[in-house]
């Protein structure tokens, strides 16, 4: 079997993430301290307890659902003797997760790790103000339906596909209004469903250039090396471990489109059988079986998640 460890992005967050792990394995305790110390913030408090708006909040969400990914990680190689090297052919994240998947294969530090995504969060909502920009979900769309009506809608503003997450499910993003023009035209299109998404600014299109600027400025200062197995970007949905590259990736990532489902073929178009994620959530294995049913895919987030996996890994 030839693995790929895959991290999720925003959304997957959900009170109480981590604490049963924190409960039973030290190393995932002292991963969540290291967090909280590195961010001078009881981000673990919040992750455990909430309030769920106050996790929510992009600056707490980003560094809370890499904290539990990279505790993951620590508790597989610790109780299991998982060792990225050895046991697998890539890693890859959805947005932020692609920081969670460089810590996890020591790109980056774990404090590093924690400060930028901080502040990727800081920056991305700063960049628009709230109520200006928005994002849509287009259910039924593939890509080139989706750039279409993205390029269709703008009549001079920002609308672009931000996420092709799987068949039939691309998110848009942009200027509100023009992001509202999306969703009429492709209902009059023939869509079958087209949601508004909760989210606080509009991820992944040129509006974020504020963003894209403060990561470059932050990315610059940071100790990047090469990782122990190679990345699969975002932005070019093929395999990066240069650190001069990967840099140059995350900044363009801000405002460019996450190409998970072509992220996902090329890995097995590369040999990959089996994607494990490791966090919050089950997203990533969804998307797996949407994108080609012959990769398979767990979930890896509790302490029997835990269990489970290593009995399988073991066997």
């Amino acid at each position: 079997m030839s693995r790929a460890f895959v991290f999720p992005g925003q959304g997957s967050q959900a009170v109480g993430m981590g604490r049963e792990l924190a409960e039973a394995f030290e190393v995932a305790r002292h991963t969540f301290e290291e967090v909280d110390d590195a961010l001078n913030q009881r981000l673990s408090r919040l992750m455990f307890e909430g309030p769920d708006q106050d996790l929510t909040l992009t600056e707490n969400a980003q560094p809370a659902l890499m904290a539990v990914s990279v505790a993951v990680m620590r508790v597989l190689a610790q109780q299991g003797g998982v060792d990225l090297a050895k046991h697998a052919m890539f890693v890859a994240g959805h947005s932020l997760g692609e920081y969670s998947a460089l810590c996890a294969a020591g790109a980056f530090s774990l404090a590093d790790t924690a400060r930028l995504l901080k502040l990727r969060g800081q920056a991305m909502q700063k960049a628009v103000p709230v109520g200006k920009g928005a994002m849509a979900a287009l259910l039924g769309a593939d890509l080139e339906q989706a750039q279409a009506i993205a390029a269709d809608a703008a009549q001079g503003e920002v609308c672009a596909c931000a996420n092709d997450n799987a068949p039939g499910q691309v998110v848009v993003s942009g200027d509100a209004d023009a992001v509202d023009r999306a969703i009429v035209l492709a209902s009059e299109r023939g869509l079958k469903r087209c949601i508004r998404l909760p989210v606080s600014a509009p991820f992944h299109c040129a509006l974020m250039q504020p963003a894209a600027d403060a990561m470059a400025a932050a990315l610059e200062t940071v100790a990047v090396t090469a990782p122990v197995v190679p990345v699969v970007s975002n932005v070019t949905a093929s395999a990066v471990s240069d650190p001069a590259e990967i840099r140059r990736l995350l900044v363009e990532q801000v405002t460019g489109m996450v190409r998970w489902r072509e992220g996902v073929l090329f890995m097995k178009e590369q040999g990959v059988t089996a994607l494990v994620e490791a966090g919050a959530g089950k997203v990533l294995a969804g998307l797996a079986k949407r994108i080609d049913k012959s990769v398979s895919a767990v979930s890896v987030q509790t302490p029997a998640d835990v269990e489970s996996f290593l009995n399988a890994f073991n066997a």
